[in-house]
C-alpha cells in the first residue's frame, strides 16, 4: 500500500542549521524523491530551505509565524544564560508550543475547505516533552523519532551546574502537557531513539513503540578511507574531536588524557573541531598542560571538511558525559573510524566494543584514566582497532543510513494504513 500524500511536520527544519534541523532536513528531502509531501515548518527556515532548492518537486511548504513570540523569547534567554547554550535552547524551545497550536489551528481550515493527506508524520522537535496539538486532526500521526529522558549523570556535578541542567526537570510540564493534550494516547506509532526514552513513554503506549535512531549518516559524504600509516615513532596517534564546545562535552578530560601520552615515544596529537563558549578556557587548558604543538582548535567547519578531518584521523574520540544522540559518532563509523566514548545516553546505544571502546561513566578522574588507557591500547594494537574502524562502517551501512531509516519509515507507514482500512472495514 502506497503512503499517499504525507503532511510531515518538522518544527527545526534546514541544511547546515544544526543536529536537529538537519534531521527534519533530511525526512523532507528524502520522502520527497518517491511521496506527495506537504512540509509544515517555522517560517525562520525557510531562507535556508529555499537556499537548497526547496520546495522539492511535488512538495509544497507551509511556513507558520511567531517570530513575535520566539525573538523576543531567544534574546531573554541569552541575557538570562550568557554561558549555557543548552539552556538557552531550552528556554527558547517554548517557542514550539505556539508554533504547534498556530500549525493545528491552520491545518484544521485547511481540511475543513477540502484539504486531504493519508498521514501526519511529526518529526522535529525530538523530545517527548514537546507534545503535539496534531493528533487532533483525525489523521494517522507518527511522532519521532524521538530521543529524550535522560537524566543526568552521578559524579559529574560540577559540570552539570555549568549547563544548567536543573531546566531540565522543567520539562516534566511537557509531560503534563501530552496526558492533556493526549499527543502520545493519539499516536498511531511513537518512534523511540533510545532505551531512556522508551522508558520514559508511559508503559500503557509501549505497544505502539518502535525503535529507530534519531540521527542518519550521509552516505555519500561520510565515506570509507583506509586507515592511516599505524602510529609510530615520529608518527604519533591522531585522534579527532567533533562537537560544540560546552561544558558537557567533556574536552577537558581528554586532554588530560592527552597530556598522560605526552611523555610517550609516540605520543598523541588532537585535533579539535567545533566552537563554543568553552573555547578560550579549554585552549587555556591545552597550554597549561604544556600541549601547544599537540592540540590544534579547527574552529566550526563545513560537513565536507568536517568528513575529510574524520578519514585523516586514527581514532575518534567523544567523551560527552550528557550525549542524548551521537550523530557524530556515526559519521565517524561511516569513514572507517574506530570511536571512543562515554557508557550514558546515546552512545550506549551506538559504541559497542565492535567498533571501539565504551568507556564507564564513573568521576573524572576515572574517565581520564581509562581515556588514557585506551589511546595506549590503540598504539599496542593498531591492526585490532583498525578492524573496529571497518566494523563500524559495516554498522553504519546496514543499520544507520538514511536510506535505511526512511525504508524502515516507510513499512511503518504502510503498517499503519493497513490497520487504518482493516478497522473501516
Amino acid at each position: 500500500m502506497n503512503a499517499g500524500k504525507i503532511l510531515l511536520v518538522a518544527y527545526q527544519c534546514g541544511p547546515g542549521m544544526g543536529s536537529v534541523s538537519q534531521i527534519g532536513w533530511e525526512w523532507y528531502a528524502r520522502l520527497c524523491s518517491d511521496h506527495a509531501v506537504t512540509l509544515v515548518t517555522h517560517v525562520r527556515n525557510r531562507a535556508a530551505l529555499e537556499q537548497a532548492g526547496a520546495p522539492m518537486a511535488g512538495s509544497e511548504i507551509l511556513y507558520i509565524d511567531t517570530e513575535w513570540f520566539a525573538g523576543p523569547l531567544y534574546r531573554l534567554a541569552r541575557r538570562i544564560f550568557p554561558r549555557s547554550e543548552h539552556s538557552v535552547f531550552l528556554v527558547s524551545s517554548l517557542d514550539y508550543f505556539v508554533f504547534d497550536l498556530v500549525a493545528y489551528r491552520h491545518l484544521r481550515g485547511l481540511m475543513r475547505n477540502g484539504a486531504h493527506w493519508s498521514l501526519l508524520h511529526r518529526v522535529t522537535p525530538v523530545t517527548l516533552a514537546a507534545p503535539t496539538w496534531l493528533g487532533r486532526l483525525g489523521l494517522p500521526t507518527v511522532i519521532g523519532p524521538l530521543n529524550s529522558g535522560l537524566n543526568d549523570p552521578r559524579g559529574f556535578g560540577a559540570i552539570m551546574k555549568q549547563e544548567s541542567t536543573w531546566l531540565i526537570k522543567v520539562r516534566a510540564l511537557g509531560h503534563l502537557a501530552d496526558a492533556a493534550l493526549g499527543s502520545s494516547r493519539r499516536a498511531a506509532r511513537i518512534l523511540t531513539a533510545s532505551r531512556s526514552t522508551l522508558q520514559a513513554v508511559a508503559t500503557r503506549h509501549h505497544a505502539r513503540c518502535r525503535m529507530m535512531l534519531e540521527n542518519g549518516v550521509e552516505l555519500s559524504r561520510f565515506v570509507a578511507a583506509p586507515w592511516p600509516s599505524a602510529p609510530a615513532a615520529g608518527r604519533p596517534l591522531h585522534v579527532l574531536f567533533v562537537g560544540r564546545l560546552i561544558p558537557i562535552k567533556g574536552l577537558d578530560m581528554l586532554l588530560h588524557a592527552v597530556a598522560r601520552l605526552r611523555d610517550d615515544n609516540t605520543g598523541a596529537h588532537l585535533d579539535i573541531v567545533g566552537d563554543g563558549p568553552m573555547r578560550e578556557a579549554w585552549t587555556a587548558l591545552r597550554d597549561e598542560l604544556g600541549l601547544g604543538d599537540r592540540v590544534r582548535f579547527h574552529g566550526a567547519l563545513p560537513l565536507d571538511q568536517v568528513a575529510a578531518r574524520m578519514r585523516d584521523c586514527h581514532v575518534f574520540c567523544l567523551p560527552s558525559v550528557r550525549e542524548s544522540g551521537g550523530a557524530v559518532l556515526l559519521e565517524a563509523m561511516a569513514c572507517a573510524r574506530p570511536v571512543i566514548a562515554l557508557d550514558f545516553g546515546g552512545p550506549g546505544e551506538i559504541v559497542s566494543n565492535e567498533v571501539g571502546a565504551l568507556l564507564p561513566l564513573t568521576s573524572p578522574e576515572q574517565v581520564i584514566d581509562d581515556l588514557a588507557a585506551t589511546l595506549r591500547d590503540v598504539l599496542r594494537q593498531p591492526l585490532a582497532w583498525q578492524r573496529r574502524g571497518l566494523a563500524g562502517r559495516r554498522q553504519v551501512e546496514e543499520r544507520y543510513s538514511w536510506a535505511a531509516k526512511i525504508a524502515a519509515a516507510e513499512n511503518t507507514y504502510r503498517e499503519i494504513l493497513v490497520e487504518r482500512a482493516l478497522s473501516c472495514c
